[in-house]
């Protein structure tokens, strides 16, 4: 007849992609986030200036980004140096967007970084600064995981089923665990 509809692109991919990105971008948040209020809160409360205070901020984000991702992967087993290459491998282009990002956003907001700990604008600005961060580290999150870069290294042990030391690497979150590459 003619008439067949033509296959649809597996969408489950796509979803997967998009999902783990977001993940992975959530997961650099928080790291970031930690870090960027612990440094500003600290700089600002020993009054420091805004070169200072955006060294420690910067400094104190990839510290906690780099920790949040240690966390599971010792947890499952795999040895410090093999778990801080991983951790350095997956994050260091995400956290570098964030931070890049966000303390842009800060600059650029009059008064945000002279702003005193009790001051809305500090607070509201970093808000603004973190989320304007956010949708810039996840485009990033999303092309190096579909090349099998950032937090796709990660996620090897899990994609072909080994465990880590004998320890199960179910540790991980369950999105880690049903995602497959290649991603498109």
């Amino acid at each position: 007849m003619g008439l067949e509809a033509e296959p649809k692109p597996a969408m489950h991919q796509t979803t997967s992609l998009n999902r783990l990105s977001l993940t992975a971008t959530l997961h650099c948040f928080i790291g970031c986030s930690i870090g960027e209020a612990l440094g500003l809160v600290t700089a600002t409360a020993l009054g420091w200036g805004d070169v200072a205070a955006i060294v420690l901020a910067v400094l104190l984000a990839f510290v906690f980004g780099y920790a949040i991702m240690l966390w599971p992967l010792l947890h499952s087993g795999m040895s410090f140096a093999t778990a801080a290459r991983v951790a350095f491998a997956a994050d260091t282009a995400s956290i570098t967007a964030m931070e890049i990002v966000n303390n842009a956003v800060m600059l650029l907001i009059p008064g945000a970084m002279d702003a005193g700990l009790l001051d809305p604008l500090l607070w509201g600005s970093l808000a603004l600064a973190l989320g304007a961060a956010f949708v810039a580290a996840w485009p990033v999150n999303r092309w190096l995981i579909a090349r099998g870069r950032g937090h796709a290294v990660a996620h090897v042990p899990l994609r072909q089923g080994r465990s880590v030391a004998g320890r199960s690497t179910l540790v991980l979150p369950r999105i880690w665990r049903t995602t497959r590459q290649p991603y498109r």
